[in-house]
Order: structure tokens, then sequence, then C-alpha cells
């Protein structure tokens, strides 16, 4: 069986000033190579044995869009992928081009690789060498899997790097990569294996392990803070295992900064409780946990790069069940922060867990939030699943959102957040009702729902995670699941310092 962590990864990364010498190829089992489509016979010159591989590509078909792999003919025989990118205009099309050409790098295992990227100018070329980087941590990543016969462990150890770029920063990219593998893991987990019990479990290791405080809110203590939003969803669930976790990481040196707050979605399986799903729309709700898993991802990188400002990260962690016990359209309840909530559809869950857990975040006056979810299917039909859409009560920010977006691949846009989209759901019993009846703008209304519960000078960005799940893979991403929002969040974090942006301050 898989443990719920993944282990730790071995991998390194090692620079050479200039490109390979006989000595390093023969100490090495694979070179990836990445030019531009038409190389010159002057760029070719530059590559050890690129005679060679210059003869073998213009027997290629002029139509080929496969890579080009052969062996060396030096000592060791290294194999030798040869990727030429068509299109380096943004960021996402050169990870989505690299990722498929190291993923053919890939294929045989390879124990040590090399990386020479030549024939751009230098911020492409970081760039380049970036994606290469961390499509390969993606790459070799080994999912979970429950196989009688597993796969067997994955052999890279070492990534060197020839004729690095000057600002190609391989410490985040080992931390960013780091994070994103934890929250696809998490996610890919199976929901007998990852359930509210067993998240607890993980925390709790993970906590010890990193230096974090946890702690735990059950529905005991939920109660006694009135958290009647999310005791709605858990109490139909079969055992009494739901709760809140609570995660403090504080740097060696706190600055005096407030803490900032991540808040994620954990719904370990969601039948839509009486509203019961359709079978299609059920079979991957071992997903619907996504959010917690890219809040806990974006605080492991921020962990490893020694993020020198205090942040909390919140997990709302339950599942959403069919029963006699479980909630039902009509009823209402009371949120912590005081709020009553008129349920109308008790597959809109998530609010209802995001509610609570934003109102307790929120009492204790964050920096800033940002919360991760996958919320809506509005969402997705308005972007696909190639986007995400991201809140907020300072659409001032939305700027800096989509240009993170655009710089770390992880692509987003930013929704209307008007006050008439609550129109549709006023309540004439409570003070606000769940959902409306129809879902059309339920991306938006839902983003209006959760405002609700964030104190009104809090900075809040929200994050509806459309491209959560992505057939085929997505920018550097090689699986379905994507574990989108680490990225993402490094960039609005360590580039843009949004924190600060949101109080107007400059930049870091």
């Amino acid at each position: 069986m898989s443990p719920l962590l993944p282990d730790p990864s071995r991998i390194s990364i090692t620079r050479s000033r200039n490109l390979p010498t006989a000595d390093q190829l023969r100490r090495l089992q694979h070179i990836l190579v990445l030019m531009p489509e038409s190389p010159g016979e002057e760029l070719w010159h530059q590559i050890p044995h690129g005679d060679v591989l210059s003869a073998l590509s213009w027997r290629r078909p002029a139509e080929a869009k496969t890579p080009l792999r052969t062996h060396l003919p030096a000592p060791g025989r290294a194999t030798a992928t040869v990727g030429f990118l068509t299109n380096t205009e943004t960021p996402f099309a050169i990870q989505t081009s690299v990722r498929k050409v190291a993923g053919t790098a890939l294929e045989d295992e390879p124990e040590t690789l090399g990386l020479i990227v030549i024939g751009w100018d230098e911020q492409t070329t970081r760039l380049i060498q970036a994606s290469a980087i961390s499509a390969v941590l993606l790459g070799a990543f080994r999912m979970p899997a429950e196989k009688t016969k597993p796969a067997p462990a994955a052999r890279l150890r070492r990534v060197r790097v020839f004729s690095p770029a000057p600002g190609l920063n391989t410490k985040r990219l080992l931390a960013e990569a780091e994070g994103n593998n934890l929250a696809r893991w998490l996610t890919a987990l199976p929901p007998n294996r990852l359930d509210a019990a067993g998240y607890r479990d993980l925390a709790t290791r993970l906590s010890r392990r990193e230096g974090w405080k946890m702690r735990f809110l059950d529905e005991k203590a939920l109660s006694r803070k009135g958290a009647g939003a999310f005791l709605a969803v858990s109490q139909g669930n079969a055992a009494r295992d739901a709760g809140i976790v609570r995660i403090r990481y504080r740097p060696a040196k706190v600055s005096g900064r407030r803490p900032l707050s991540l808040v994620g979605k954990g719904i370990c399986f969601d039948t839509g409780g009486n509203n019961l799903k359709p079978f299609k729309s059920m079979l991957n709700m071992h997903e619907d946990m996504e959010g917690s898993a890219v809040a806990l991802g974006a605080l492991l990188a921020l962990t490893r790069l020694g993020y020198r400002h205090p942040v909390d990260c919140w997990l709302a962690v339950t599942e959403n069940r069919i029963g006699a016990s479980a909630y039902k359209s009509r009823d209402v309840v009371r949120a912590a922060n005081g709020v009553t909530i008129e349920i109308i559809h008790t597959d809109a869950e998530g609010r209802m867990v995001l509610a609570d857990t934003l109102a307790l975040a929120s009492s204790e006056a964050p920096k800033m939030i940002l919360d991760y979810a996958t919320l809506t299917g509005t969402c997705v039909y308005a972007l696909a699943s190639r986007y995400s859409g991201v809140f907020s009560n300072r659409t001032d920010l939305y700027p800096a959102l989509v240009t993170a977006g655009r710089e770390s691949g992880e692509r987003v846009w930013g929704f209307p957040m008007d006050e008439d989209f609550e129109e549709p759901i006023e309540s004439k019993v409570a003070d606000i009702a769940q959902c409306a009846v129809n879902s059309e703008g339920d991306h938006i209304m839902a983003a209006r729902f959760l405002q609700r519960f964030v104190g009104e000078d809090i900075p809040w960005v929200h994050v509806d995670l459309a491209a959560g799940n992505h057939k085929g893979g997505l920018g550097l991403v090689p699986t379905a699941v994507t574990g989108f929002g680490v990225r993402l969040t490094l960039a609005l974090l360590l580039d843009h310092d949004l924190p600060a942006a949101a109080e107007g301050e400059a930049a870091a």
C-alpha cells in the first residue's frame, strides 16, 4: 500500500559553467538538448558530437514533431534526446513544449541527466532551463499506485545543467517541484486511504517533520466555536473524524508582519449529499480535496525556501455523504461569524466548509487570505480546464494575479465581484442563501458568498481550481491531476509580494 506521504526527493541539481567535456559525457546516462526549430550548422558545432546529431536531424521527415533520440558515439554511449522548440513566446508555451521533450528523455529512467539549452538570448535560455529542470523533477515523480506489482522507484538522482543562465534559481525550482508533487500525490490517493482521519494523521506527521505547529479542531471544538456551516456538511458522515486543521509556520527570524493565511477546501469525497451526484460526476470526487493539497504544497515549498514571513495554513477536512443525518435543502445554519445561511443544494458543500474556515482564519486578523478550492463546475464551463478563476475583495490586485499566472505558467483569469451578483442568493429566512436555484454564474455567486465570511479589512483572494485536472497534463505537469496553484502562489508571494501590494506597499 502506498504511504500517505511521498518519499522526499533525492534528486540534486549541479551546474557546469561550460558545455560538457568528454569526461563529463562519460559520467552521464542521458543528455537532453533543447534548440530552436531550425538551428544552423554553427549552432550544431557548439554541441559535443553535434555533427552526428545534425546529420541525423536532416534524415527526419520535415513534419516530424517527435524529438530526435540517439546514442552518442562516445565512451559510455549516453543517450541523447534533442528537442526543437517552435514556440517560445510565453512561459506556458515553453513549459508545454519542454515537458513533452523531457518526457521522452525520462523514458529510459536515467540516473544522471545532463541539460544543454542553446540558441536563445539570456532571458529565454533561463526560462527554458528552468522549465526543463522543473519538467524533469515533476516527470520523474512517482504518483501513488496500489498495484500488486508496483512500478520500480524512479532512478533519477542527478541533473547537471551546462552553461546555466544568470539568475537560474535551482533551489526555488526544487521547492516548487516538491510542493507540486505533494499536492498531486495527496489528490490522487484513494478516498479509503485519504479519509478525514488519514488526512489528520498525515498532517500531523508532516508537521512534525517540518517543524510546524499543528492543531486539529474536531467537531466538538468547532461546535464550541459556533461553526454550524462546516458541521452541517460533516454531520452526515458515518465517522466523527472531520475537522479543521490549522498549521503554523514561523521562520527563525519572524518579521513584524502579521501571518499570511492559506486556506484549502479538503472534501475527501463528495457524494453531493442528499442532492446525490450521478455516476460520472461522482467518479473522481476523491479529488475534491485538491484545494487543501495545494495549500499544503505551497506551505511546504515556502518552508523549503525559508520564507521570511509567518504563514498559517487552514484545511477544511471532511466528506460530504448521504444518510438520515445529512443536511438538507431549506435547513438554516449559523456560521462561526454569526451569519445565518439557508441551504439550497447539498452539493454546494465546498462553500459551506470554507465559510467557517475563512471566518476562523479572519478572526486571527491575518495580513492576507489566499484560499484554494475545486469549487464550481461553472468556472470550468467559463474557462475550460486550462485556466483557473481568481476572485478578490481587492479587484485592483487582478493585474498582479494575471501577471503572476502568466509568469508561472499557471494561468488565471479574474472575474467580476460586483455587489448585484448577490441578488440571486438573497434569502427570505436567513442572512444569505447558500447558492441560487439555477447555476448561471455560480462561480461568481460562490465567491460573493465566501466574501461574507472574510473580514472587510483583510485582503482576500479566492482561487477556483478549474485547472485542477486536465487530461494529458498541463504546462509542466505530465499528469491529469495538476496540483495547480503551488507555482502561482510562490510567484505571487516571492515575485510580487502580494500582501504588501494589497496595502499599497512597495514589493520587496
